[in-house]
């Protein structure tokens, strides 16, 4: 008998801590179970765990973070809108007082205000000095690959040609003389322009012919073919100035007369720094009727030929027209003045 009740009471314990187990459970994952409505069957609530607070360092490193991207934003911004020597120029005040107040002045009651503003104050001075140090090193450096190769690119002229006075026709290549086009099927081919071999072939006996591209080297057949026409001297990308994301050629830099150049190009206001040395024609796509080297050489060679003391005063007699048909009208005007002054009567005077 009392074996029996030890039995009895052994399996009780055992079936409450099975339940106990089991009402856990229930509580754990009362998203997909239900428990009963009986308080004596509902599980111990959780206590609400209380938020930690935001550690000082956070918002040390948010501050940290927001200073820098100030600052860059402000150095940003100096660079797009002002030169390095406007930037020193305006804050040039700012940093010789800075640098002032941290050298004369004396530790008093009076002064402790003004040293402890110079003390704050002396990051953002020194910040200033190192933001010029560092973008005059940039600029120095971009400098170097935006100007031209050298401040003479042609070797000095002939000296025969330098004593006749010969000018110099500067050429555009791309879409002036020739175009390149890529086809998926045939990849890079190369068309000239009409009438380019009779142009280069007639202007050569009386210019000096110099070529420009845009391209880091010329396809050695190409420069052959211009070379065999009469061109004298090609001009790559090198020799070209880096200016607002385009290359422009920079006349001044030819290592001659400006008076004695003339800059001929499809795009001649867009890729030259010295538009009164320009003779502006229309670029060429590739049209089987197109004349405009063609048109252009009686001008060009009267140029050639009769020597004006500056071309820029005559290149700005035609400004804002064709030259080439200008010309004609000019000359077919003179020829009309001409006639008129040999067909008046010869007067015999009678005294």
């Amino acid at each position: 008998m009392q074996l029996l009740k030890t039995l009895r009471r052994s399996s009780l314990n055992n079936h409450s801590f099975t339940f106990r187990q089991h009402a856990a459970f229930s509580a754990s994952s009362s998203s997909t179970y239900s428990t009963p409505s009986d308080p004596a069957f509902s599980p111990t609530p959780t206590p609400t765990p209380t938020p930690t607070p935001t550690p000082s360092k956070s918002r040390f490193l948010s501050f940290l973070g927001f200073t820098v991207f100030g600052a860059l934003s402000t150095a940003g911004y100096a660079t797009y809108a002002y030169t390095a020597d406007e930037v020193d120029e305006k804050t040039k005040a700012f940093r010789s007082s800075i640098n002032h107040s941290l050298v004369d002045a004396t530790l008093t009651i009076e002064t402790i205000p003004h040293l402890v503003y110079s003390s704050v104050m002396t990051v953002p001075s020194r910040a200033v000095d190192l933001y010029l140090d560092l973008r005059r090193v940039i600029e120095e450096r971009v400098q170097e690959f935006a100007e031209p190769c050298a401040d003479k690119l042609l070797p000095d002229m002939i000296k025969e040609e330098q004593e006749h006075r010969v000018f110099t026709l500067v050429l555009d290549l791309s879409e002036t003389l020739i175009l390149s086009e890529w086809k998926r099927e045939k990849g890079w081919a190369t068309y000239k322009r009409p009438g380019l071999d009779d142009f280069l072939e007639h202007l050569a006996q009386i210019y000096e012919i110099v070529v420009y591209s845009d391209v880091a080297m010329l396809d050695e057949q190409i420069s052959y073919k211009l070379q065999e026409k009469g061109v004298r001297y090609i001009l790559v990308r090198s020799a070209t100035k880096y200016q607002d994301g385009k290359h422009f050629r920079d006349l001044s830099k030819l290592n001659r007369d400006p008076s004695r150049v003339i800059y001929v190009s499809g795009h001649a206001l867009e890729s030259c720094l010295q538009p009164e040395n320009s003779v502006a024609i229309k670029p060429w796509k590739k049209e089987t009727d197109d004349t405009t080297l063609i048109d252009l050489i009686p001008f060009l060679e009267y140029v050639g030929l009769h020597r004006p003391a500056d071309i820029r005063t005559v290149l700005a007699s035609y400004n804002g027209k064709d030259i080439a048909s200008e010309f004609i009208n000019r000359s077919r005007e003179y020829q009309r003045q001409i006639g008129k002054k040999k067909q008046k009567p010869f007067r015999w005077s009678y005294s």
